[in-house]
């Protein structure tokens, strides 16, 4: 039985149905009942379909690797030396650097967020996924100098600011985030762990844990749920994570000491109330308790996860399948009336609700939740990175604003960071498997090899400009096989899958999953057709206001030109200072398709807000 009850399938099972899965095959039981991947499937997420390790899959020459290699580049940028400047201060070792700026400065409270964690993380991301070994060589050498700083520091304690944050946070003293900060570089050395094999990556890690464990000794609830107050980013995921890979128990008792019932108790029993909350602060929370659930089973944490994306992503999204006016819930769910503004969308939270997608897809193998990945990929994600690998902070929504990008020298904000992994490892949610399927769960030029089955893919397309992908199979010797195609909520009439020039009779049902089960040969061919037409998406509690959608892109109305540098187009800080007042929402009209996503909504030139580069723009329009 699955830990929801329902009957797993047997593994030789042929699966059609939209969210047939079987898991039996790649669950193990860990300790306490605990479901644990089976050694050699290090991943952070346990499910019935598993998202294939970012080694296995291979960006193709298109859209989304030339994103990925411009980041690498940007990566590439950076200097050692420069990223551990605080880090070795505070630890009482010389350093003659010249420090980063930003939210990297030495007197600002958040230093280390970047420069130790999330560097680490987007590494050991562009390694798996690209084989960048100069990257990789780059965090390793990191992770050697901060375990250098962790020894001088003494009693595991590793940051870029001094023990005296943590004491303020108890004390109740104003603070930024140490724990925040925290959450971060021990998510990097795991990733560095996981993803690189670094060894001495998990003893830091696991030397800082053994800090937070005593740091709590002596804490009453009260006070530490006061605490809590203040954003402590993932420490809950990344403390299940420790546990995870090492099942000491300690790990996940450390983990519960980050949960809070005022939060998580209203989710459980179903309610948003969420209003008046820091978005960011609490999704990442929410990764938490689905990672809780993976670990321990107990449905309660399921529940909270489940609840709370299907609520914020019908209630509290717009279009472009990101939430938040200036970083927090201000109205109440299903209400976005009068909410656009310049500091619309904050980009973390997307990636944030990706990586929670990831989760929620990965036990029950619905197709709603990667058309909802998929909206945030191109809308949210594709787009935010300007040709120097450059990133945003928010996504203006309100008309007459632009797409403003953090320095490459004074900025270093938490979109930086998150910005920096997810352009490092767009391949990891192309492809999943259970036990016998691949899921084909993205649209993106790639190769898939899963060389425990001698099983592969190649995937051929220019989505979303093509609608629709060609899938080649490669195998050594012919073997049966099902291969799960999304067919998206989105797809318009006229849609169709042909294997080896043959146009099937069935197509599948538009949100779900077309199971193609075969004896397949080496070429064998599959080619599916997903045609796209224009649809509207009303603002919640506004329906005088529209998005423009053609299939899963968010079109924006052109309103002329913008800033293309100085400080209004690129600076340190998160907003465009005097950027002046929004323009009125343009009138909508039908939409013309042209040629390369070139659009007309009405007599006004519109194309897919991610291909917005210098213009001033509209999403939403009178309707």
């Amino acid at each position: 039985m699955t830990m929801d009850g329902t009957k797993l399938l047997n593994r030789r099972d042929v699966l059609t149905g939209a969210g047939a899965i079987a898991a039996g095959s790649i669950l193990g039981r860990g300790a306490r009942g605990a479901v644990v991947p089976l050694a050699g499937t290090r991943e952070f997420i346990t499910g019935a379909v598993m998202p294939f390790g970012m080694k296995q899959v291979g960006l193709l020459a298109g859209e989304v690797a030339t994103a990925a290699e411009t980041n690498q580049k940007y990566l590439d940028s950076l200097t050692t030396d420069r990223l551990l400047h605080s880090f070795r201060l505070t630890a009482g070792i010389a350093s003659t650097a010249t420090p980063y700026g930003g939210w990297e400065k030495p007197d600002c409270e958040l230093r280390g967020h970047f420069n130790g964690g999330h560097y680490l993380s987007a590494v050991a991301f562009a390694y798996a996924s690209a084989g960048n070994d100069v990257l990789r060589k780059s965090g390793d050498l990191m992770v050697a100098e901060l375990a250098k700083c962790q020894k001088a520091n003494g009693n595991g304690y590793l940051s870029a600011y001094p023990t005296e944050l943590f004491q303020r946070l108890v004390d109740g003293k104003k603070v930024w985030a140490p724990f925040y900060t925290l959450h971060k570089i021990m998510a990097g050395l795991l990733d560095m762990y996981v993803f690189t094999g670094n060894e001495q990556a998990l003893t830091v890690c696991e030397g800082i844990a053994g800090g937070v464990q005593a740091y709590f000794e002596g804490v009453s609830d009260d006070t530490r749920q006061r605490m809590l107050r203040i954003e402590y980013g993932g420490m809950n995921e990344v403390l299940a994570n420790l546990y995870g890979l090492t099942q000491k128990q300690r790990y996940l008792d450390a983990a519960r000491k980050f949960e809070q019932p005022m939060f998580l108790d209203p989710l459980a029993q179903r309610r948003d109330e969420l209003k008046g909350l820091h978005a960011n602060t609490h999704v990442p929370k929410v990764i938490g308790a689905a990672r809780m659930y993976e670990l321990t089973g107990e449905q309660r944490y399921r529940t909270i996860a489940e609840y709370f994306l299907d609520d914020v992503l019908t209630e509290r999204c717009y279009a472009i399948g990101n939430m938040s006016d200036g970083e927090h819930w201000k109205t109440a769910p299903g209400d976005l009336k009068g909410s656009l503004s310049l500091e619309n969308a904050e980009c973390c939270v997307a990636y944030n609700l990706m990586k929670l997608e990831r989760h929620t897809f990965a036990w029950s193998g619905e197709a709603k939740w990667m058309d909802a990945y998929e909206r945030s990929l191109w809308n949210c994600r594709m787009g935010t990175q300007n040709p120097d690998g450059l990133k945003q902070y928010f996504m203006p929504l309100a008309a007459g604003y632009w797409k403003f990008f953090g320095s490459a020298e004074s900025s270093f904000w938490c979109c930086t960071g998150t910005g920096a992994e997810e352009f490092a490892k767009f391949n990891d949610s192309i492809y999943s498997h259970d036990g016998e399927s691949v899921w084909v769960n993205q649209f993106i030029a790639s190769e898939l090899t899963w060389s425990e089955k001698k099983f592969g893919l190649r995937q051929q397309t220019s989505f979303p400009s093509e609608q629709g992908t060609t899938l080649i199979v490669k195998v050594a010797e012919p073997q049966m096989r099902t291969v799960r195609i999304r067919i998206p909520g989105w797809v318009s009439e006229g849609g169709s899958v042909a294997v080896n020039g043959r146009k099937l009779e069935a197509f599948g049902q538009a949100g779900s999953y077309l199971a193609l089960t075969r004896t397949w040969h080496d070429g064998d061919k599959v080619e599916v057709s997903l045609p796209m037409s224009a649809w509207t998406s009303p603002l919640p509690g506004d329906p005088s206001l529209e998005a423009k959608m053609y299939g899963p892109l968010v079109l924006a109305g052109v309103l002329g030109e913008g800033p293309k540098d100085g400080p209004l187009k690129i600076g340190n800080d998160t907003i465009p200072k005097g950027a002046g007042p929004a323009a009125e929402a343009p009138k909508a009209g039908a939409v013309a398709v042209g040629s390369g996503l070139e659009f007309k909504v009405g007599t006004m030139d519109a194309k897919p807000l991610y291909r917005i580069s210098d213009e001033k723009y509209a999403v939403y329009w009178k309707a």
